[in-house]
């Protein structure tokens, strides 16, 4: 186990800086001419590219997109409004290092089926269980004091919102998730975490005791035991979905394709 606690970073994004000014500029025009794809690294050329630490709120108006593509970022945050993202399909921050959690809202991307992140780098990641920060002493900071519950989306200011962390399968990859909740009855209202995870919403922090992690080799000697296990129909049933769906993986590859992030 990695025994480093990360402290949360927070203010790092320089807002009147030129990167900053022409990212915005971007997520305007992707969203005037209605563009299915957002690649910040294409508009900006790698140079200020590489000073964008964070995304603007304003990606809220990218209705349309179906793609982000934020390979090896220096991104530290995604934004809770990714959730009004409502056409986005294909998430992908690969190599961005920095991104250790995500904001509980891209659970709200309900047309988001695929992803692909760097999964060893994440609070909690099945390789090396990355610890936690304690919220408590170091919570989530936002530009503006405004913020709406994660949950219900009410209205809330930052000293009234409760932080947990949850982790959550998302896309096709299981990530750590920072939800702001406004009460008791939000945080009842979340959903079961992913298995071999913690398995209730947390405050984090070292004291956390998270599940073990199993080796590749154990892995993926449970894995061909519970393929060996299926019935016929459900081998035979599997084999027509993947026919119908060429593009997904079989269990093994895909877990092997999750390991190796």
């Amino acid at each position: 186990m990695n025994n480093n606690i990360s402290k949360i970073k927070n203010n790092f994004q320089d807002r009147n800086s030129v990167a900053w000014k022409k990212l915005c500029e971007y997520v305007d025009e992707v969203a005037k001419n209605g563009t299915d794809e957002f690649v910040p690294r294409e508009a900006l050329g790698d140079k200020l590219f590489s000073q964008i630490y964070t995304l603007p709120e304003s990606i809220a108006k990218l209705k349309k997109v179906k793609k982000i593509g934020l390979y090896g970022s220096k991104l530290k945050r995604i934004p809770p409004e990714i959730g009004k993202m409502e056409s986005l399909e294909y998430f992908d921050p690969y190599t961005s290092y920095d991104l250790k959690w995500f904001p509980y809202e891209i659970t709200k991307c309900k047309n988001l089926k695929d992803s692909r992140i760097s999964t060893r780098a994440l609070f909690g990641n099945f390789k090396n269980r990355k610890l936690f920060p304690l919220l408590d002493h170091n919570p989530v900071t936002y530009f503006e004091n405004k913020l709406k519950c994660s949950v219900c989306e009410k209205e809330i200011t930052q000293e009234e919102t409760n932080q947990m962390w949850i982790t959550l399968q998302v896309g096709t990859d299981i990530i750590p998730l920072l939800a702001n909740l406004c009460s008791k009855e939000c945080e009842g209202n979340l959903p079961k975490p992913a298995d071999n995870y913690f398995q209730k919403a947390h405050k984090g922090g070292a004291n956390l005791e998270q599940p073990k992690t199993e080796d590749w080799s154990v892995t993926r000697a449970r894995l061909i035991k519970e393929q060996k296990q299926k019935t016929h129909s459900e081998i035979e049933k599997e084999t027509n979905t993947d026919k119908k769906e060429k593009t997904k993986l079989p269990i093994l590859k895909l877990v092997r394709k999750i390991w190796e992030k």
